[in-house]
């Protein structure tokens, strides 16, 4: 291993210990009592989910605790408006500069996102049948309000360290943290409950193949792709000196990652946060009906996801220009004419693969969270986040292969010259 990508994980390793300190440093004035006996009884509802998230942040009521979930709803909004405001839509054609821009953006409306958010927390506790705040002096809104708002900046600031200076996507990271340190908990709350006598030992033993056998399956999906061949120009030449003329464009069949079950995640938690800032009974009712596990929440969620896969998947891949740099190229698909035929043949095999992909995201997604709803398994982690934690380790280990290759073609690289001279 060379120091560059030795160092590179030192100081991955190093931000991400910080993020997990920052995770138990606790805002000030807030009675941990009230909180925990509020997450006992709303263990599964979507405050839940924003707990698993935040890595146990929320629930320690710490300066993360709304981790960095203003940061993804901010990228959807600025996404959409992508599609359908030609002013970023043009930003995004200027290279480095516009994704800068846009970038910029980005932040700047994470930053009004946090805040909106960071005062729903605050009267979400402060609601309650005993309130979460030792006192009801409005000191504690805007400390709660900023303390909240520096910290996903700071959460969004080491996201980009990570990214630059470190390995791997900094932002997919911090939820991956997040997400694993919420298994240990998981796994001894099946085993009480198992010496307890609540579930024989035979369940938790299947529950293990079951969850064993739903991340091979994502891992095996996750590495399906559909190859649509390339045809190059001057064939007969490339023949005739031993080349292949052949190349594949590789479309994977969850063309869009794990960015629909996030973002739709993203969204359902939104109002919930916005409808505690009305007294009475309508933040509670909102939050029964968007219950984690419920119809309206199970339907809703399974409609994002579908709508994000197609959305994501036609940022992706364009099939309008992919077609006209082949047709400039002078390549071409086999039996397919270039230009607005080529477009038309990629637009259909998109669709096709992208349905399916929704197909296999909305059972990854779903299955898990009926599980946890219906049948009281005591697992703080779904679909989602098994998901992206798969899709983290697999992106972490093609980076760091990717690094061991360069090393090793600098290395002959350097034998070579050296016999040269």
């Amino acid at each position: 291993m060379n120091s560059e990508l030795k160092n590179r994980i030192l100081f991955t390793i190093f931000v991400l210990f910080l993020y997990r300190i920052g995770t138990f440093i606790p805002l000030p004035g807030v009675d941990s009592t009230i909180i925990q006996q509020f997450f006992g009884s709303k263990a599964g509802s979507v405050f839940g989910m924003i707990n698993t998230f935040s890595g146990g942040a929320l629930k320690r009521m710490s300066i993360f605790a709304l981790n960095i979930m203003p940061y993804i709803t901010a990228s959807i909004i600025i996404q959409l408006l992508g599609s359908v405001y030609k002013g970023l839509e043009t930003l995004k054609k200027e290279g480095e500069y516009g994704r800068k821009k846009i970038n910029q953006y980005t932040k700047y409306l994470t930053l009004c996102l946090s805040f909106i958010q960071s005062l729903g927390i605050y009267f979400a506790f402060k609601n309650l049948e005993q309130s979460a705040f030792i006192s009801d002096s409005k000191i504690f809104l805007w400390t709660t309000s900023f303390s909240l708002v520096a910290g996903t900046m700071i959460l969004m600031w080491l996201g980009d360290r990570i990214t630059a200076q470190g390995i791997g996507n900094g932002i997919s990271l911090l939820i991956f943290v997040g997400i694993v340190s919420e298994l240990p908990g998981s796994f001894l709350s099946i085993l009480n409950l198992s010496k307890s006598g609540v579930y024989p030992w035979f369940v938790v033993v299947l529950l293990v193949i079951f969850l064993i056998s739903f991340i091979i399956f994502i891992t095996f999906v996750e590495k399906i792709t559909r190859n649509i061949k390339i045809q190059y120009p001057n064939r007969g030449m490339m023949k005739r000196s031993g080349m292949n003329d052949n190349s594949y464009i590789p479309l994977k069949l969850n063309l869009s990652g794990v960015i629909p079950p996030i973002f739709a995640s993203s969204v359902l938690m939104f109002p919930v946060a916005i409808s505690q800032f009305f007294k009475g009974g309508f933040g509670q009712k909102v939050s029964v009906i968007l219950k984690r596990g419920g119809s309206v929440y199970l339907i809703l969620f399974s409609l994002l996801i579908i709508f994000f896969c197609f959305f994501y998947a036609s940022l992706v891949f364009n099939s309008e220009e992919i077609a006209e740099n082949l047709k400039k190229g002078n390549s071409f698909i086999p039996g397919i004419r270039p230009g607005k035929s080529t477009e038309k043949y990629f637009n259909t095999v998109i669709s096709r693969i992208t349905m399916i992909g929704s197909l296999y995201l909305l059972i990854v997604c779903i299955a898990p969270e009926i599980l946890i709803s219906r049948y009281a398994v005591p697992l703080s982690i779904g679909g989602t986040g098994i998901l992206i934690i798969v899709n983290v380790i697999v992106d972490l280990v093609t980076q760091i292969q990717s690094h061991l290759f360069t090393e090793k073609y600098s290395n002959i690289n350097k034998k070579r010259r050296i016999k040269v001279r």
